[in-house]
């Protein structure tokens, strides 16, 4: 049963259209690639297989099926990949087989909290005095009926245990209700609602599933009340690697080839009502190097919705220049209305904020205009001010050809020499964070040569199969077993390998194949490569076998065993002389 609904799911679903929806693919030849999502890096290294439906990266060596994928990119468990690629495939789960019940994981039980606190406080904002309340400072805001009904924003009751009661009801125990993080447990040990008096936004993960709350308060009762709480950290949520309205805009976002980030949510939900589409929030934080990727899926074009402080390290500018180094195309909306956040902008003119975001500068001209404006450019201080907020900008540049134009615009504007710019530009420190530092690939080790052998020879001889008849197999005794295993059946039949193959090494067989299918190799090269390769095999097993000749020889030797040393120094003279031969020979 559990082995039927896998295969059921993966009959209704194309692995290039589940990836697609995470990352931007492009066609390559008969399969499609990217940069990895799971690493960094400038080139495409992630290829997805259509013939095979499996995804492999020659970069990080991740690699498998639809399930794989999404559970690394989701990073959740199986259980969890199971559920979100059969709502995906319209395939349901039975509850009441063993494996659902099974694979019903903490996560899940999580998840169903998260949803019912989202209805709960859609309830209130409906159903209640102080919610009706807080729904006309909604609408009074700009927010339409429908937006708030589609957003789903709702209002948690002043109360320590409004909702921490419903969910005990429907099941929940307190530790759940905390693990989401709906409920704060005090010193006493006692729990109660984290969100009283606010109204509710919920956070929506990639498939649109409720992992958290951003509460913003209605009336403060001291001056330390915070405006807005957000859902804290838990297995459901991260907020450096979410992006509110993310789901919602993604098809967008690819559509238009950019993303407008905004700051809060009644930005990114205002101008969706305004039709504005392809635009999320950073939910007050500052953008992550993690956000940053999941943008990177669909665009390389980032249009920013907020003032951007050029003087000063602030975290929005970090940030940004974090973008900059990613090699984003980043440019600046720039406000209708001075001090006035989009949302305010679109209830007064939502006409202003369609063409402010038709009419945006990049955000090196976005800094250079400001640092021009607030220093003099005659005067040496003033030089030296503007060269010490600029550089730092340009140097963050991923383009030299890009760092290279701004260079010369600088040194116009400072009347400077381009040279003396650049000498000060390589005094720019670039500052790593903890998190840019976790995304540095770490080195992997060296595969054996006999391993990298095996699999050029697989794949050259996958990619023609005519090659296989000047392969030996006897001649391949250093080769792994999987590797020996593959060549004999393509020695016995290159044709539908894959129901001759035993499971096991069905996988590794599957990354040679896509492999072989992405090789520019041509056939006469390919032809002259075998053979050279089967000439560096055979070279392999000599030297191997004269290592075993030249431990007996010294063991015979320290015994004083003059017959058996004799025997032995032939034999190693015998299998020098053939090595040589084999190095110096194009012959095979």
């Amino acid at each position: 049963m559990y082995s039927s609904v896998i295969e059921e799911i993966k009959s209704r679903l194309d692995i290039v259209e589940v990836i697609s929806q995470y990352i931007k693919l492009q066609k390559s030849g008969a399969n499609y690639k990217a940069p990895c999502p799971f690493h960094s890096e400038k080139k495409g290294s992630f290829f997805v297989s259509t013939t095979k439906q499996i995804w492999h990266c020659f970069g990080c060596q991740k690699g498998g099926d639809i399930f794989g994928f999404v559970k690394e990119i989701e990073g959740v468990e199986f259980g969890d990949a199971l559920r979100i690629l059969a709502n995906k495939a319209g395939v349901e789960l039975k509850k009441q087989t063993p494996e659902a019940v099974q694979l019903k994981t903490e996560r899940e039980r999580l998840y169903e909290a998260c949803e019912l606190a989202a209805k709960f406080y859609e309830r209130q904002l409906e159903g209640s005095k102080a919610g009706l309340e807080a729904k006309s400072y909604l609408l009074s805001r700009g927010l339409s009926e429908l937006s708030i009904k589609d957003w789903r924003i709702g209002y948690a009751p002043d109360s320590w245990h409004g909702l921490g009661n419903f969910l005990n009801s429907s099941s929940y125990q307190n530790g759940e209700i905390e693990k989401a993080g709906l409920a704060v447990r005090s010193e006493t040990g006692s729990v109660h609602d984290r969100f009283r008096g606010r109204i509710m936004f919920p956070i929506f993960d990639f498939n649109s599933q409720v992992v958290g709350f951003g509460g913003r308060i209605t009336q403060a009762k001291s001056p330390d009340d915070a405006k807005y709480i957000n859902t804290p950290g838990t297995i459901l949520y991260d907020k450096s690697r979410i992006l509110y309205g993310l789901d919602r805009a993604k098809v967008e976002i690819k559509k238009k080839n950019a993303c407008i980030l905004v700051e809060g949510y009644t930005d990114v939900i205002m101008s969706v009502q305004s039709g504005i589409l392809n635009v999320v929030s950073s939910s007050g934080t500052a953008l992550t190097l993690f956000q940053l990727k999941i943008m990177k899926r669909y665009t390389e074009n980032l249009i920013l919705g907020y003032d951007m402080d050029l003087a000063g390290d602030t975290a929005n500018k970090r940030g940004i220049d974090l973008a900059l180094s990613e090699g984003f195309s980043v440019r600046v909306v720039r406000p209708p209305y001075e001090g006035k956040d989009p949302a305010d902008v679109i209830a007064e003119n939502p006409e202003e904020w369609k063409k402010a975001v038709l009419n945006t500068k990049s955000i090196m001209e976005y800094y250079f205009e400001n640092a021009l404006a607030g220093n003099d450019t005659s005067t040496p201080e003033g030089k030296k001010n503007i060269s010490k907020l600029l550089l730092p900008a340009i140097k963050k540049l991923d383009n030299q050809v890009e760092r290279s134009y701004w260079l010369k615009i600088l040194a116009h504007e400072l009347d400077a020499r381009e040279e003396d710019l650049r000498q000060e530009l390589k005094k720019v420190i670039d500052v790593m964070t903890d998190t840019d530092l976790n995304t540095v690939p770490q080195k992997t080790a060296q595969k054996p040569r006999i391993e990298l052998l095996e699999e050029r020879l697989l794949v050259l001889i996958l990619k023609y199969a005519n090659n296989i008849e000047t392969v030996d197999i006897g001649c391949l005794v250093l080769f792994s077993e999987r590797a020996k295993e593959i060549f004999s059946a393509l020695k016995e039949s290159p044709l539908d390998l894959d129901g001759r193959l035993p499971p096991e090494i069905k996988g590794y067989y599957d990354v040679l194949y896509l492999k072989a299918e992405i090789e520019t190799v041509e056939e006469k090269e390919a032809a002259e490569e075998t053979l050279f390769l089967i000439n560096e095999v055979k070279n392999l097993k000599l030297k191997a076998e004269l290592e075993v000749i030249s431990k007996k020889l010294r063991k015979a030797e320290q015994d004083n065993n003059a017959e058996a040393a004799e025997s032995l120094k032939n034999d190693y003279n015998a299998l020098s002389k053939s090595i040589f031969n084999l190095e110096h020979s194009d012959k095979v």
